[in-house]
């Protein structure tokens, strides 16, 4: 598949191969032993209808026993070895599309493109193996050994079920995968359309119910669960298709072997007690076969999934990181801003242009603008998730010559968007820091102004058990934890009502202490109408795509 082995295969096959292999093999010998078993449990029926002495017997009944066994052996065998392969290439290349994600998501990708990525894309990496490839491997090993056998007993029956299994292993599969391509390609996107649609609206359901949109919304959902059904359809319609010919061939492969070995038997070129095993064969050979069709159209949404993947891991990030990384001093944290121009991948101008800043260690800089003004813009590019043109220093070093890491060790954000997860309020804040204690993380919710919620309660998903202003509180408990030198307030009022804003940043910025601060927000600026704007040296108004303009000082 093209692209994709470039891509992932060659870390993400490392140590599987072998593995993946081993299953193809043993799924290989499973099916030869149901082929023998076939063979001898026809031989020995034939056999035992004459009533020989049994001993005479004892050599088929042995065999027909050990097929029997070897069968479901090696087919427990084969399921635990293939499946731990692929479950271990799967968790490899998750590994890998998450490592990815991080450099793509904050500058490239949004929610609902990396959700699909990740469940339609990363998760159809162990079908593509177990239910696309090992059958196909299997079937093909398995189909020239019944060919062999038939071919030995009788040249004609086994030219027989050549063709049939041609037909019904390579002609039917080629025929459904064709007729389901563009089936397919329908399928994955209303896949992806239903899952997107779904998470919109579990997440804004308040909303939707609160303005009386959840009704077309519903109906939106509905629609695209009807195309989805229909895609999947036509998928099914051409697999029982292909099915359906497998069946004929099959069938074809059996007559015309009991054709041609009856009268071989009465001609006296063949034991009559073979004919059984010439009539049986072809069904235990065609065993491996049926499931072929069904191979061919997981490759097919496979293909689908890995040209996603190719385009979205071959994406270059938005930042490189540097050959020659420098590293900055704790200490010296001053950032010093010059004709800052950034813009976003892929986007048609600049989100900012002429950006100078002055932000010494220990100042608190307040930086108002409307929305579109390149605020959040300027949070990216100094957190490196964004390039930018021009210089931003810090510590005396180009930010670009740092590791975005050691950038990030430096820089903390606190988003107006920050996310919580559905766990304890304690388990929330020691994500800054996995190995804090629990008194650090009471120290750090105290002065975020935590004290009153407690630390075991759960926040449900998306913070649906606390307020807005607890949620920023929270945001900020983890950056305290993780106890960045400077830290960004990315509009931490928003969505608050103005008591609880005015209140929440006041606390903010007393929380942060002595650290650098950048306090973005779009309240209006306007020194002595603003009670927090007492609490920081500067403020800073920035115009939409325009240099910054200094309303004044606060008090």
């Amino acid at each position: 598949m093209k692209g994709i082995g470039a891509v992932r295969a060659p870390g993400a096959m490392k140590g599987t191969g072998a593995r993946l292999a081993l299953g193809a093999l043993l799924g290989a010998a499973t099916l030869i032993c149901g082929i023998g078993l076939m063979a001898s449990s026809g031989w020995l029926i034939s056999r035992a209808a004459q009533q020989p002495p049994v001993l005479y017997l004892m050599v088929a009944i042995v065999s027909v026993r050990a097929f029997g066994m070897g069968r479901a052996v090696l087919r427990y065998a084969e399921r635990l070895v293939s499946h731990d392969a692929a479950l271990r290439l799967l968790s490899r290349t998750r590994v890998r599309v998450f490592e990815k994600l991080i450099d793509l998501a904050p500058g490239r990708l949004g929610t609902s493109e990396t959700l699909g990525l990740v469940v339609s894309g990363v998760d159809g990496t162990a079908d593509r193996w177990l239910r696309g490839r090992l059958p196909m491997i299997g079937a093909a090993v398995a189909g020239l050994a019944a060919v062999a056998l038939q071919f030995w007993l009788l040249p004609s029956a086994g030219l027989v079920l050549l063709a049939g299994l041609l037909v019904g292993g390579i002609a039917a599969p080629w025929l459904a995968a064709r007729a389901a391509r563009k089936a397919a390609v329908r399928e994955a996107r209303s896949r992806d359309e239903m899952s997107t649609l779904t998470a919109q609206t579990l997440r804004g359901l308040p909303e939707l119910l609160a303005y009386g949109a959840a009704p077309g919304r519903l109906a939106r959902i509905r629609r695209a669960d009807e195309e989805l059904n229909r895609a999947a359809g036509r998928s099914a319609w051409s697999l029982g298709l292909a099915t359906a010919l497998t069946t004929l061939a099959c069938c074809a492969a059996v007559f015309g072997s009991l054709a041609l070995a009856v009268p071989a038997a009465r001609a006296g070129r063949l034991d009559v007690l073979l004919v059984a095993v010439l009539v049986l064969t072809p069904l235990a050979a065609f065993e491996a076969v049926t499931t072929l069709s069904a191979a061919a159209q997981q490759l097919l949404r496979s293909r689908a999934d890995d040209e996603m993947l190719d385009r979205v891991l071959g994406a270059e990030p938005p930042v490189q990181e540097p050959r020659t990384p420098r590293d900055a001093d704790r200490e010296g944290t001053a950032i010093t801003i010059r004709d800052l121009r950034v813009r976003w991948p892929d986007a048609a101008e600049d989100a900012l242009t002429g950006f100078g800043l002055d932000l010494p260690p220990g100042r608190k800089v307040a930086l108002f603008g409307a929305s579109g003004s390149g605020k959040s813009t300027l949070a990216a590019a100094l957190l490196r998730f964004v390039e930018y043109r021009g210089s931003i220093t810090l510590g005396g070093v180009e930010l670009r010559d740092l590791p975005a890491a050691r950038v990030r060790e430096l820089v903390g954000l606190c988003a107006q968007d920050a996310h919580v997860f559905d766990t304890t309020v304690t388990e929330n804040i020691r994500l800054a820091r996995p190995g804090a204690s629990d008194d650090e993380v009471a120290e750090a919710m105290r002065r975020s102004g935590l004290t009153d919620l407690p630390p075991t309660r759960r926040v449900g998903e998306h913070g649906a058990s606390v307020s807005g202003g607890e949620r920023q509180r929270i945001a900020l408990a983890r950056a305290l934890l993780a106890d960045f030198p400077i830290l960004i307030l990315d509009e931490p009022d928003a969505h608050l009502d103005p008591a609880t804003a005015d209140r929440v940043l006041r606390d903010l910025l007393e929380a942060a202490g002595d650290r650098t601060v950048l306090l973005i927000t779009h309240r209006p600026g306007i020194p002595g109408a603003d009670p927090v704007l007492g609490l920081v040296d500067e403020v800073l108004t920035l115009a939409p795509r325009g240099a910054p303009e200094t309303v004044g000082a606060a008090a």
